[in-house]
């Protein structure tokens, strides 16, 4: 059964940069895309980034282009998420979630839609000064 887990949130002002990690147990994910949603109060859980299971397609959310870049090593079986120039409005609670992706077809529409079967807890991410 796997099971991931999120850290490296917490507090950071405006234009600092963080550095999320998912960790996985329980299974490899060496056949599995990872993203990453999030989700503010109030507001619905929107997709941020996915990355294939080879590593190779990479999709973002245009809210995050050019300030947000995802990794995988699946030697360590992690995925990354490097947060640059962060904003007030990137306060959210981060989700990471993996799905079966043989294919690397997973990340083709980054939208919680039910293929995204494993999921973390959450980690709470706040931009203020």
């Amino acid at each position: 059964q796997l099971q991931l887990v999120e850290s490296g949130g917490g507090l950071v002002q405006p234009g600092g940069s963080l550095r999320l990690s998912c960790a996985a147990s329980g299974s490899s994910l060496d056949n599995y895309a990872i993203a990453w949603f999030r989700q503010a109060p109030g507001k619905e859980r929107e997709g941020v980034s996915c990355i294939s299971s080879d590593g190779h397609l990479k999709k973002y959310a245009d809210f995050v282009k050019g300030r947000f870049t995802l990794s995988r090593d699946n030697g360590e079986n992690t995925a990354y998420l490097r947060m640059d120039s962060l904003k007030v409005e990137d306060t959210a609670v981060y989700y990471c979630a993996s799905g079966w992706d043989p294919y690397s077809r997973v990340c083709a529409f980054l939208r919680d839609d039910g293929r995204y079967v494993h999921w973390g807890p959450g980690i709470q991410v706040t931009v203020s000064s």
